[in-house]
Order: structure tokens, then sequence, then C-alpha cells
């Protein structure tokens, strides 16, 4: 898989690209990142990339030639047809993990990072670009939600995890948070590991953990379990869960 990362501030991503997952994916050639620096592509000598907006207005506007001409310098060192195109934008669609494995099936994507009140609208027409949100909050600029949607995709990508299993155990992999996970030693400051843990029955184990996976979604996040089909264990889990809370 191949990203491309337009940018205006290229000297956000050297370190977050030899980190964790994707540094992984990139170590085992399964992922190429391309940061391209928007401001090569401008044509006056002050580099400017951003204007005031039409219509008056506080804030400035990122141009649409500088992005343009970046974009067709990324389509250039593309690998086949035409990649798909993302936009980091408080407008966009909230990125969420099966986002996330969509976007793993790609063979190469553009993120372009918004930057000051916007960008140009017909950039995102002329693109036909994607807006995209990791959250209900306001950025300096869209570097870092690109970090996020790019180690998010990067891990489902196959042969990245040493163990597949891990992912598909991750929360929201399914509209449940996972479960609590403990580690060694078995007693820490008087607090034990749950003894179902340790008794070795796997199958009490793997009930254990589904019922504290929706403990932990019905506490926390309820708003998953909202109008969601339930197996008909997990709705018995759900149903002793609920008399377990109220009789506290």
């Amino acid at each position: 898989m191949r990203f491309s990362i337009l940018t205006l501030n290229p000297g956000f991503f050297p370190g977050a690209l030899d980190e964790g997952m994707i540094r992984v994916a990139r170590h085992k050639g399964l992922l190429e990142v391309a940061v391209v620096a928007i401001r090569d592509f401008t044509e006056d000598r002050y580099g400017t990339t951003d204007d005031y907006p039409y219509g008056g207005g506080a804030g400035m506007v990122m141009k649409a030639e500088p992005i343009l001409r970046a974009h067709e310098s990324a389509l250039r060192d593309a690998l086949a047809g035409t990649p798909r195109v993302l936009v980091t934008s408080p407008q966009g669609t909230p990125f969420t993990q099966a986002k996330a494995r969509e976007l793993a099936l790609e063979r190469e994507i553009v993120v372009l990072c918004g930057r000051y009140k916007g960008i140009d609208e017909r950039v995102i027409s002329l693109l036909q670009a994607e807006e995209i949100s990791i959250g209900d909050y306001v950025l300096s600029g869209g570097e870092p939600a690109a970090i996020v949607i790019l180690d998010a995709v990067a891990r489902l990508i196959p042969g990245v995890l040493g163990d597949a299993e891990s992912a598909e155990a991750d929360s929201f992999s399914e509209p449940l948070l996972d479960a609590p996970v403990y580690t060694r030693p078995e007693v820490v400051q008087g607090h034990r590991v749950p003894d179902v843990l340790l008794s070795g029955d796997h199958e009490r184990i793997r009930v254990w953990r589904r019922r504290e996976a929706i403990r932990r979604t019905w506490r926390k996040r309820p708003d998953l379990l909202l109008g969601r089909a339930l197996s008909q264990e997990d709705q018995k889990l759900l149903n002793e869960i609920k008399k377990e809370e109220e009789g506290r």
C-alpha cells in the first residue's frame, strides 16, 4: 500500500513515520509513505499557499492551485490506477474502525491535510475527495489526523501484525469495547488478577471476556449497543449485567 500525504508542514511526519506499526509496515515493505510539501508547488517567490476568503470574514483559505499541482505530482508516482483521496476536515464523516478496515483494502491513498479556515471547495470537487474527521474538536492542522488514519490503517494491512488475531480482538473491531486485560505478576498492591483468567478453562475465560466487554461498553459507550442486534448469548449477558448494575 502507498500513502501520499499532501501537507504544508512536512516536518511534522519524520518522527511519527519511524515509530509503532507505521515503522513496522514500512520496514516489512508493506507500506510506502510519501510526504509531499504543498509549498514546493507554489509559483510566487514567497511560497504563498493561502489567501483571504471571497465574501470576507476571518481566517485564510488554502489556495487550490498549489494543492492540485502537489496532487498531480503524487499521481506521477502512483502504483496503478487512481488513488483514493481523503481530506482531513471537521466537516468530514467520522473516522471509525470500520472505515479503517475499508481503507486497508485500498492499494493507494492520498491524504490532504487541511489547515487555516479550510480548503478552497473546488479542490474537493475536482479531486472527488472524501472528507474525514477524527473527532468533534479543532486542530491547528490536519497532520495529526493524517497520522491517526495512517496508523489505524497500517496495522490492518495483512502481514503487519505478527498475530493477525490481535487486530480482530481490538476494541471497535466489532461494536464493543475490549475486555480488561492483565499480565504478571498475579498481585499488584493487593489487587489480584481475576481467578477465571488463571483457571485454564478456555470456555469460562471466553464467556468472562465477552461479559466484561459488554459490561464496559454498557458503562462507557452505551450508544454502541443502541439498536444493535445482539446474539442470544450477548443479550443474555447484557440482561444479567443490567440486573447486577441495578442491584449495586
